[in-house]
């Protein structure tokens, strides 16, 4: 029973990680801040989800294989939003300052 409940709060969180982290696409002003929303959010929502998937498990090969994948996704989430984010920078794409905001949309540098 209390396998269970851990299990239902692991992977009620990592639901709410994960709509969390879609509001964040949605909410922020700059490529930049919303792949760091999204790329925070992904690693730990996963990591709720497989968590709770693996208490549902128990000790089995099923087990075994979510720690495989969250292992997986713990070096390539992290991974792909650097490298993202390297390639939006060496692009030519700046991220959006404060300041740019309070100068107003007349002033040019």
């Amino acid at each position: 029973m209390i396998i269970d409940i851990l299990s239902w709060i692991c992977l009620l969180a990592g639901g709410a990680l994960g709509i969390v982290g879609g509001i964040g696409i949605h909410r922020f002003p700059d490529f930049y801040s919303r792949l760091h929303a999204v790329g925070i959010t992904d690693t730990l929502c996963a990591m709720l989800i497989l968590l709770g998937l693996g208490l549902q498990a128990g000790w089995s090969i099923a087990a075994f294989k979510l720690a495989l994948i969250f292992v997986f996704l713990f070096f390539t989430s992290p991974t792909a939003s650097h490298a993202l984010a390297n390639a939006a920078l060496h692009s030519g794409l700046k991220p959006k300052l404060d300041r740019d905001d309070r100068r107003g949309p007349n002033h040019h540098d």
